[in-house]
């Protein structure tokens, strides 16, 4: 879909064909590539943009802190996961602007949700109910392994990589949050761009993300890993590395969805 077919109008739900292409396994290698084309051609831009949720991480971790709230930061760390999607609208703006041979500003990236505002809203719900979801189980999770008295900082992080009850946490934490984790993906991946594109409901974009996965569900899982693995390199660096992987990952995924979806009007069609 190129920036003409945008221009020309966004057509109403009912009059749109969603057609989702395969793809091989070579494909997520090829949106990365694009995704680092468009952070080098917008890199002011696109750093700004990324340098904004790195501040915001580096605020929400530093509360925890100061709260003494230790025991949630890896729940919390885990479930940006959930709401990464999210987090791409912006992305998704800057790779637009260029493809109309516009030069991007931040108001393309803090603004690409406004057209659509309500269905990405309650696309942002969902997202919102998986991590929820992710917390509560978290916390039932600690406390069946540790039970209901949070130890301190360092006795917390030392018992998760030394005793048996720490890494029965972690391997069972990893496992229920790679489910929940997994399930966001799949109905997000697409979902968000495609209602950032066309003027459909969030169901609409959801059935859309779902069968996306389903019909490449091999190349779809393996971009599921790099973006899981990106992202736990930006947070080890202790969220820095975000500042670049965030933006090349939200560019790369909006070439993806463009790769994925293809949004036909009917008129067009019976003509």
């Amino acid at each position: 879909m190129n920036a003409a077919t945008r221009s020309a109008g966004q057509p109403s739900a009912p009059n749109v064909k969603i057609t989702i292409n395969p793809v091989g396994m070579d494909r997520p290698r090829a949106w990365l590539a694009a995704g680092f084309e468009d952070f080098r051609r917008a890199t002011a831009v696109s750093l700004a943009y990324g340098m904004f949720w790195v501040g915001l991480s580096i605020a929400i971790t530093a509360g925890a802190i100061m709260l003494d709230l230790w025991h949630w930061l890896l729940p919390l760390i885990a479930g940006f996961m959930f709401m990464g999607p999210l987090v791409a609208v912006g992305s998704y703006g800057i790779s637009r602007a260029l493809e109309e041979n516009r030069a991007p500003h931040l108001g393309d990236a803090f603004g690409a949700w406004r057209p659509h505002a309500g269905q990405l809203a309650m696309m942002g719900v969902m997202m919102m109910i998986f991590f929820l979801a992710w917390i509560r189980l978290a916390t039932l999770l600690f406390a069946l392994f540790f039970g209901f008295e949070a130890p301190g900082a360092a006795e917390l992080y030392a018992s998760l990589l030394t005793t048996p009850d720490g890494l029965g946490l972690i391997a069972v934490g990893t496992a229920v949050g790679a489910v929940l984790a997994f399930g966001a993906f799949a109905i997000s991946v697409v979902a968000i761009p495609t209602l950032m594109d066309q003027d459909l409901t969030f169901m609409e974009g959801i059935e859309a993300s779902v069968r996306t996965v389903a019909r490449n569900f091999r190349p779809m899982l393996l971009w599921a890993v790099i973006l899981t693995g990106c992202v736990l390199i930006g947070v080890l660096t202790f969220y820095i590395g975000l500042a670049l992987i965030l933006p090349v990952l939200g560019h790369a995924s909006w070439h993806a969805y463009e790769d994925l979806v293809r949004c036909e009007p009917v008129e067009k069609m019976a003509s």
